[in-house]
């Protein structure tokens, strides 16, 4: 386990694809199989193939944790059935649906975007027995693609704000700390996963940007 470099599908939006939940990695069902042995190496965790509502873009669309799942409303009754193995399944719905988008979860607390309704998170909190905390990133509501955490730290948008910062640090209780990847891009959501013990990010992310990685994730 460690951090790996690679990409889906020939992108370097490895988040866009996959979606860390609890102890599983959830991709779609038809990525090579020497892409998902690199993940299941590089993150200790399970994977699992399926499309959502038939797209391939898993991390977009769910998010979660050991307790629970939030999926978009595209979602169909058999995909919803599938993913109540993993914990109780939230479907999120009026059009504000992106899940992975919209949300960072760790079992500690989960980090939401302030578009959700006060009614929404009240049952996210719920299902997922954490804490709930509204804020945007770098003044940008899609917070789950521009942070990615785990138990020990969470990396973030290299503009993040002060004020932002506080309240991320009070739902989900670990040190932030600011990077890029993928040679610059701040779109740290969208551009890798991780789990408490390894990482996948792009290939196109340098040495230091994965050092910087290591450092915020606590992976060393």
């Amino acid at each position: 386990m460690g951090i790996s470099t690679g990409d889906v599908f020939g992108s370097d939006q490895i988040g866009v694809f996959l979606a860390v939940v609890g102890k599983t990695v959830f991709h779609p069902l038809e990525l090579e199989e020497d892409v998902v042995e690199t993940i299941e190496s590089s993150l200790g965790l399970e994977t699992k193939g399926l499309l959502i509502g038939g797209s391939r873009l898993i991390g977009s669309l769910l998010a979660g944790n050991n307790n629970g799942l939030a999926v978009a409303d595209l979602a169909t009754e058999a995909d919803i059935q599938e993913l109540t193995s993993y914990g109780d399944v939230i479907v999120m719905e009026s059009g504000i649906n992106t899940a992975g988008n919209l949300l960072v979860c760790t079992d500690s607390g989960i980090l939401a975007s302030p578009e959700l309704p006060d009614e929404g998170l009240e049952i996210l909190g719920e299902v997922m027995k954490a804490d709930v905390g509204c804020t945007t990133v770098a003044g940008q509501a899609i917070v789950g693609s521009l942070a990615v955490a785990n138990a020990k730290g969470i990396l973030l948008h290299p503009d993040v704000r002060s004020d932002e910062i506080e309240v991320i640090q009070q739902v989900l209780d670990v040190p932030p700390m600011v990077g890029t990847l993928a040679r610059g891009s701040p779109f740290i959501g969208s551009g890798m996963v991780c789990s408490d013990s390894g990482a996948f990010t792009g290939k196109e992310t340098t040495g230091p940007e994965l050092n910087r990685i290591e450092d915020a994730l606590g992976l060393i």
